[in-house]
């Protein structure tokens, strides 16, 4: 599997018309499959928008479905608030679900950042279905994934809560159920208590 500059060749239009014969629109979205696209770098929103005009003003949406740029949750806390962000899972590539063609095939590659199609030589190769529908399903199902701020053996400062204004030492993180068990010093003696990630700060 390799990235090649994909350009019009006779092999080319051979492979995709045998894929993607003239028929109707029913037939033809039967035959639709999911390819990855190269872009530049920081381009896959871009390439995104760009190739949904694109699909719309060349009527193509009997041959190009979906554009998806792979990305999941992921949340972090600071300042004590729960921050969610977007992270790019595959950075440099999007997927398009689509019918291969020599008009499909021409739509997407001369769209604006797109530099290739992930294939073999001049042939682009479709995507395994259990692929595609494992990058879906974490796109859409998964819980956000926490990024850990704190370390074992950090010390940090309680924001709210009971312990509000205590220093203590990180002793366990549970990333699963977002939670830090502390060593916090009170009454001359060091007391274990777990608290939430918003409840914390680094020092």
């Amino acid at each position: 599997m390799e990235i090649r500059e994909t350009k019009p060749s006779p092999e080319m239009s051979e492979t995709q018309a045998a894929a993607a014969p003239d028929s109707g629109g029913a037939d033809a979205a039967s035959l639709r499959e999911w390819y990855a696209v190269h872009t530049y770098s920081g381009y896959e929103g871009k390439v995104k928008t760009n190739l949904e005009k694109r699909v719309e003003s060349m009527l193509m949406e009997d041959k190009i479905f979906r554009v998806v740029v792979p990305t999941e949750e992921e949340y972090e806390y600071k300042d004590g608030k729960k921050r969610i962000t977007r992270k790019k899972i595959f950075p440099g590539y999007v997927l398009v679900e689509m019918v291969m063609g020599d008009d499909s095939w021409y739509v997407v590659r001369n769209t604006p950042g797109v530099s290739g199609f992930v294939g073999s030589g001049n042939r682009p190769i479709p995507l395994q279905p259990s692929e595609v529908k494992s990058i879906l399903r974490h796109m859409g199902m998964d819980e956000p994934k926490p990024k850990i701020l704190f370390a074992v053996g950090e010390n940090v400062r309680v924001t709210s809560g009971p312990f509000a204004g205590f220093v203590g030492s990180v002793r366990e993180t549970n990333v699963e159920r977002g939670k830090v068990r502390l060593l916090l010093s009170m009454f001359g003696r060091e007391t274990p208590v777990e608290l939430d990630f918003g409840q914390l700060e680094k020092l």
